[in-house]
């Protein structure tokens, strides 16, 4: 596990966009696992950014979102559809046949999430992106959910719908269910990167890299992972106990890398 601490949320985005670069440069029709929120927002703009400087291209990626909420058609303005159609996917060259979501109005969401799983292990995801919530959830995984758990349908905790309320207007339909990327679907990608950031996370992230592994934290099951990147600001690193040995760490990876003139 690799703990990046700055200080940051436009160099939290650059470096996360300097992995993104480095996967797509890597491997041409790279296959991306894609998060939603407020977390990603300035990543998605830097890709974007790079995108419209010729400096990357999207024509022959593959993308998979972590979830969609049951009961908003992608046209909706607050389905996670509408979102990467909005922030990313509308300003690069991306093929739509490549852009894969859950379809929250599917007729039998039990069908669809069992589909869109099946999609997923047909292809692999090479780098999954994933934001954190206040009680450690990934994609939904809400606590309690199992380590190794495939995409399926959740039901949110009242504080993951309080969390989520400030997108929606009074009065408005607030989806309760969600169909999600399960943990053991995630923790099949081949590199993870998590963001996080402010101290409303410091809890999650604490208890996600020093805590136990446990279903009652699911960003913990990331320990097990051979190639996490937990990328975080000042605020959400705040209560790490070794958050001086990660910058130790990180400082002495960097004076290699450019030792030896690697990315």
């Amino acid at each position: 596990m690799e703990v990046i601490i700055l200080k940051e949320p436009h160099q939290i985005a650059n470096k996360c966009a300097d992995i993104f670069e480095q996967a797509i440069i890597e491997k041409n029709n790279a296959v991306l696992g894609l998060a939603t929120g407020s977390t990603p927002m300035l990543l998605y703009k830097e890709l974007v950014n790079r995108y419209e400087r010729g400096r990357l291209s999207f024509r022959n990626v593959i993308t998979f979102n972590l979830d969609e909420y049951v009961g908003l058609s992608p046209q909706h303005s607050q389905s996670y559809s509408y979102f990467m159609q909005k922030h990313l996917f509308e300003h690069i060259d991306i093929s739509s046949r490549n852009t894969h979501l859950p379809d929250g109005i599917a007729e039998n969401p039990i069908y669809e999430s069992e589909k869109y799983e099946a999609k997923i292990r047909g292809c692999g995801i090479d780098l999954q992106l994933l934001g954190l919530g206040s009680n450690g959830h990934i994609g939904f995984n809400e606590p309690t959910s199992s380590l190794g758990s495939q995409t399926r349908i959740k039901t949110l905790t009242p504080q993951t719908v309080k969390d989520n309320s400030r997108f929606f207007t009074e009065g408005e339909f607030q989806p309760t269910l969600a169909i999600t990327m399960g943990i053991g679907t995630i923790t099949s990608a081949k590199r993870i990167v998590l963001l996080a950031i402010g101290k409303k996370k410091a809890c999650a992230i604490k208890q996600a890299i020093e805590g136990p592994l446990s279903a009652w934290c699911p960003a913990s099951a990331l320990q097990m992972h051979p190639r996490t990147t937990f990328i975080i600001d000042e605020e959400a690193a705040s209560l790490l106990k070794m958050k001086e040995y990660y910058r130790w760490v990180y400082e002495q990876q960097q004076q290699l890398t450019q030792r030896l003139g690697m990315p």
